[in-house]
């Protein structure tokens, strides 16, 4: 299976085609940016795809970041797989950016728990964490601290962006913590393999923000007494 992966919904503006039958990447870019995805993202896919070969039909899935992150990148992302996936007739799946942190390190660690942490803002992060390939945590928004004590006595294998967050916090109640990655973005590569293994019914491309909006919508304005 050739899918294409779509990451929007952190820091960067990534896509990659992947070969699933030859575990190959085809090609991939990735663009560190903040803001500006909705302009960034369509033409870095038309790269991507040029780059791999074998012209947009040869895509049978679309995988797509659903979060959690930033509410404009996720929203981004998926408008634009569903966009795709909609005019090639292919399914499009979501894949969580804390599972696609992960992956890599679960791969690689064979004890203890893997976690991967993303800045929430307020003191808080989203956190998700691993023990032997199975969830521990379930996604959540938590203080760095309450993270840490729900893991147990570690070792801790720590990844994305708030990775250190969750370290300092393990370091100073004697936890054996390593920080794995501090990656503004996970690699999209994984994002691709979990897209290959997902299943496009229990794995919509909906998004998962976890909590609500920092702006909230202004209340509507009374109309004057006449």
């Amino acid at each position: 299976m050739r899918i294409l992966a779509i990451e929007t919904a952190l820091a960067a503006a990534s896509a990659c085609v992947f070969d699933g039958a030859r575990s190959e990447t085809m090609a991939q870019e990735s663009i560190a940016m903040s803001r500006g995805q909705d302009q960034a993202i369509v033409p870095l896919i038309d790269r991507v795809v040029a780059a791999a070969g074998g012209g947009v039909r040869s895509i049978e899935r679309i995988a797509v970041t659903v979060g959690p992150g930033s509410f404009t990148g996720i929203r981004i992302g998926i408008s634009a797989a569903r966009a795709i996936g909609l005019a090639l007739g292919v399914p499009v799946v979501g894949v969580s950016t804390l599972a696609a942190y992960a992956a890599p390190v679960v791969l690689d660690k064979s004890d203890g728990i893997v976690a991967a942490a993303i800045d929430a803002r307020h003191g808080r992060v989203f956190v998700a964490a691993f023990a032997n390939g199975r969830p521990v945590i379930a996604p959540r928004v938590s203080t760095p601290r309450d993270a840490v004590r729900a893991m147990g006595s570690g070792p801790l294998w720590l990844t994305g962006s708030s990775a250190a967050a969750l370290a300092i916090e393990a370091w100073a109640i004697g936890i054996s913590a390593e920080v794995v990655s501090d990656a503004a973005a996970p690699d999209i590569s994984y994002v691709a393999r979990i897209g290959i293994a997902a299943d496009p019914q229990i794995a919509p491309p909906r998004p998962s923000y976890l909590r609500a909006p920092d702006v909230k919508p202004s209340q509507p304005i009374a109309a004057p007494a006449v």
